[in-house]
């Protein structure tokens, strides 16, 4: 190794700020700390060398340090994006970094078409409720109900988005097959109340509070699914792993991830490019000083284990945001009866865009062998 070569790169006053992963990725930390020692040691080394190798001990411990802040710092910064309500304002309004977390940016026909569809839903009349959640937060939804029901969703929409937006496509055929509606506004976001959104690990206890709520207004005669996108995917799979009343006939999950830890693992990884092992153990921390929950506490495939319910699990080829591996897992990790629909071209959350007589057709399909 070139002491002075490295040296070279890290100035005699070095600003922490200024100071990132690509520099750090230049010099091997392991094999100088192994050889300083060494060099230091060696009674031969004239003042000059001797100073150059304090100099280098030193560069060492601010490397170190700046490492160890750098990390912490960009997962925090990771950790407020996916768990505060409020998100920090240049993520909020520059989409370049929001196309970068997602890892690829989205058709804009897609984002017209779910913008117009959102928009009718919205406009829909609905009945507002309110419901209060396990940890005493105001949980909100829009009821929508079928003049004659035969069956009721309890929608879950996903990761900083809205009830109208993710399910606009679907509302017209969801109604029209005579489904009742329960279009539930997530935690932290919205009308709902909370500081902080769960990622799966506390809205699958709303998902439970939901049903009770279904089953004390409209009765335990009409079947009752969970169905959810992304975020709200997530959630109804984990809230299959706890004893769901026998009226809940089946699972609709478009999208889902196995486990906060394993999503921010894949985001950090492959769509930002950075190294995931510290920022792993401190985002770990940080969820549980936010929700009082690790990140890694609970995942669909524990759920899976155990649940019971049938399950349709559906996911797009072509998501960079949320890995199809993934369902592939929570299918593989699912004992219950389960059906999978995969959607060639279709990236996060637009199976039913890309092909919606494939979706309707195994929604119906599904219905008929549980309801």
């Amino acid at each position: 190794m070139d002491i002075n070569r490295m040296m070279n790169k890290i100035p005699e006053k070095a600003d922490i700020k200024n100071l990132d992963d690509e520099i750090l990725k230049k010099i091997n930390i392991k094999k100088l700390k192994k050889k300083l020692p060494k060099m230091l040691m060696n009674n031969n080394m004239s003042g000059r060398r001797i100073k150059q190798m304090r100099r280098a001990g030193i560069a060492v411990a601010i490397i170190s340090g700046t490492a160890g802040v750098l990390s912490y710092c960009s997962t925090r910064r990771l950790v407020n994006i996916a768990l505060d309500r409020e998100p920090p304002v240049d993520v909020r309004k520059a989409g370049r970094r929001r196309t970068k977390l997602r890892g690829v940016e989205e058709e804009s026909d897609f984002l017209q078409t779910i913008q117009i569809a959102g928009e009718k839903l919205k406009n829909t009349k609905s009945v507002l409720v309110e419901i209060t959640s396990y940890d005493g937060e105001k949980m909100v939804a829009h009821w929508l109900p079928a003049s004659e029901p035969e069956r009721i969703i309890i929608a879950m929409h996903g990761w900083r988005s809205t009830w109208a937006k993710d399910f606009g496509l679907i509302a017209d055929y969801w109604h029209d097959s005579g489904c009742s509606v329960l279009y539930v506004e997530q935690r932290g976001q919205n009308l709902s109340g909370g500081q902080y959104m769960g990622f799966g690990l506390a809205e699958r206890y709303d998902c439970i509070e939901w049903i009770r709520y279904i089953n004390r207004k409209h009765g335990t005669d009409v079947p009752v699914y969970l169905a959810g996108i992304s975020m709200g995917a997530t959630a109804v799979l984990m809230a299959a792993g706890m004893r769901l009343p026998y009226n809940v006939r089946g699972i609709i999950a478009d999208s889902a991830y196995t486990s906060p830890h394993e999503q921010w693992k894949h985001v950090v990884k492959k769509n930002l490019h950075m190294r995931y092992g510290l920022r792993g153990s401190t985002a770990r921390r940080l969820c549980r000083k936010k929700i009082l929950m690790n990140s890694d506490e609970y995942s669909t495939l524990d759920a899976m284990q155990s649940n019971r319910v049938p399950v349709l699990f559906i996911h797009g080829t072509d998501d960079k945001f949320v890995p199809l591996q993934m369902t592939f897992e929570n299918y593989k990790a699912c004992d219950a009866p389960k059906k999978l629909f995969i959607v060639p071209g279709a990236g996060h959350g637009m199976g039913y865009y890309i092909d919606p007589v494939g979706y309707q057709k195994m929604l119906a399909e599904f219905w008929e062998e549980f309801d």
